[in-house]
C-alpha cells in the first residue's frame, strides 16, 4: 500500500447521513474533481456544515490524501445521480475528490502525485468493498447534466491498464481512422447510451450534453456535437466488456 494511504490525515466533516451502512452496500466509486479556486477553499468548503456538501477523501495536490467521511457513512457528493437502474447514487457509493480548478477556473492537468494517491487509494476501495470496474465513475457519468468532472485530464486510460476500471479495447490507430467521420444515425447511439448507463431524455439538447460527457471520459482527444464513427465503436465495445 502506497505511503499516502497508509499516513492519510483527517478532516471529518459533519455533513453526512447518521445511519451507518454494512459494506455489502457499497457499490459504486466515484471521482469528481473540486471544481474550486483554491485548494483550501475547497476543503473548508467539504467541511463546513453550511455548504451541505462532503465526500469520503480528498486527494491534495502534493498527493496527500483527507479522510473526510468514514467509508460506511453516507456522504453528500453525488447529489441528483443515476446510473443504469440505481438513482441517488450517494446511497451506495464512495466519493472521491481531487484538488483541480476544474473547466470554471482554468482546468489544470493532475499532478503525477495525485494519480499515484487516485490508483493506490482506487486499488485500495476497490478491494475492499468488492467493487467491479464498470461501477467505477465519474460525476459527470451519474450526473451528465449537471456536472462535467473529472474532466478529460483525467487518466481514466492509465486507471483501465492498472486493472480499476473500465475501457474500451480499440486501438488508436483504428479510432483515428473513425475520428470525425459522422454517423449517418445517431438513434442507435443513443440508444446504446441510454443502455450502457447514461440517463436522459429525447430532447436533442439534453443529448448532446450527455455525449460530451461520453466523450469526456471515453474519447478525450476530441469532444465534439457531431456524433461520430469512433464514438460508436467504442460505445459498442464498451457495452461487449459491461
Amino acid at each position: 500500500m502506497h505511503k499516502n494511504v497508509e499516513k492519510m490525515s483527517i478532516n471529518y466533516s459533519p455533513n453526512f447521513d447518521l445511519n451507518k451502512r454494512t459494506s455489502s452496500k457499497v457499490k459504486y466509486l466515484i471521482f469528481h474533481y473540486t471544481g474550486m479556486r483554491s485548494e483550501n477553499a475547497a476543503i473548508k468548503r467539504l467541511t463546513s456544515k453550511s455548504s451541505k456538501v462532503s465526500c469520503h477523501y480528498l486527494i491534495k495536490k502534493n498527493g496527500a490524501i483527507i479522510k473526510i467521511v468514514p467509508d460506511l457513512y453516507i456522504a453528500w457528493h453525488a447529489g441528483i445521480s443515476s446510473w443504469k437502474k440505481d438513482k441517488s447514487l450517494n446511497s451506495n457509493s464512495i466519493g472521491i475528490e481531487i484538488s483541480n480548478p476544474g473547466h470554471d477556473y482554468k482546468y489544470k492537468n493532475f499532478s503525477q502525485k495525485q494519480i499515484t494517491s487516485i490508483i493506490d487509494l482506487s486499488k485500495n476501495l476497490k478491494k475492499k468493498y468488492k467493487i467491479k470496474k464498470e461501477n467505477i465513475l465519474g460525476h459527470s457519468d451519474i450526473a451528465p447534466l449537471r456536472k462535467k468532472d473529472p474532466g478529460e485530464k483525467f487518466p481514466w486510460k492509465l486507471l483501465n491498464k492498472k486493472k480499476i476500471c473500465l475501457w474500451h479495447n480499440l486501438s488508436e490507430k483504428n479510432c483515428k481512422k473513425l475520428r470525425g467521420i459522422k454517423l449517418n444515425d445517431s438513434n442507435n447511439f443513443f440508444h446504446l447510451l441510454f443502455k450502457f448507463g447514461y440517463k436522459f431524455s429525447n430532447d436533442d439538447n439534453e443529448k448532446i450534453i450527455i455525449y460530451k460527457n461520453f466523450q469526456r471520459r471515453f474519447r478525450p482527444q476530441l469532444i465534439s456535437s457531431i456524433v461520430d464513427e469512433e464514438s460508436y465503436a467504442i460505445l459498442k465495445s464498451l457495452i461487449s466488456l459491461n
